[in-house]
């Protein structure tokens, strides 16, 4: 029972690495049908953004 802990210590670095590595990461959980769908109305949404501005003459 000497070495009683390490498992347990083990575990808690282990969960702590991973915890870091998906710090960046979103996690929408999204299947890539629904994405494409979302990312493609974000891009019309930009889309008829700019023709708005281009239409009332204004650059940028």
């Amino acid at each position: 029972m000497t070495r009683g802990n390490q498992r347990d210590l083990a575990r808690q670095k282990a969960q702590k690495k991973q915890q870091e590595q998906n710090k960046g990461k979103r996690t929408d959980n999204l299947t890539v049908e629904q994405r494409k769908a979302r990312d493609a109305e974000v891009m019309r949404e930009k889309q008829k953004k700019k023709e708005e501005i281009a239409a009332a003459g204004k650059p940028k």
